[in-house]
């Protein structure tokens, strides 16, 4: 099943969701006015929608992810590199690497993860 689509401030609220979980409604509305500046009216906008869409769940007003983190960003890596790099990752690389200085740290990080990755 394909994780459902999260738009950018959806993912906001996500992040602290995430953060919290699981979490009392009432609370989660206090969080996202300080930190989003949103209504009440808005953050319980935000769970219902999520909600109908399969990305948390709301029981007895303690709201929980049905959507990890680690989901969210591949369905939203897989996205862009379809909708910009025609899906081909090796492209998405070489721009990312082009446009972005990767540290000798990162690039043995990303060695380790190709060299998983192979093993598996």
């Amino acid at each position: 099943m394909a994780t459902p689509k999260i738009f950018d401030s959806e993912y906001k609220f996500c992040l602290i969701l995430w953060e919290h979980e699981p979490i009392n409604s009432t609370e989660l509305v206090k969080l996202c006015r300080e930190r989003l500046g949103w209504s009440k009216a808005t953050t319980y906008t935000v769970i219902r929608r999520l909600c109908e869409r399969g990305v948390i769940k709301n029981e007895n007003a303690t709201v929980t992810s049905l959507v990890s983190k680690e989901e969210a960003q591949g369905a939203q890596l897989d996205e862009l590199v379809e909708r910009t790099f025609e899906g081909s990752l090796p492209a998405f690389v070489a721009a990312f690497a082009r446009h972005r200085k990767v540290t000798d740290r990162e690039l043995e990080e990303i060695r380790r993860l190709i060299d998983e990755y192979e093993e598996e």
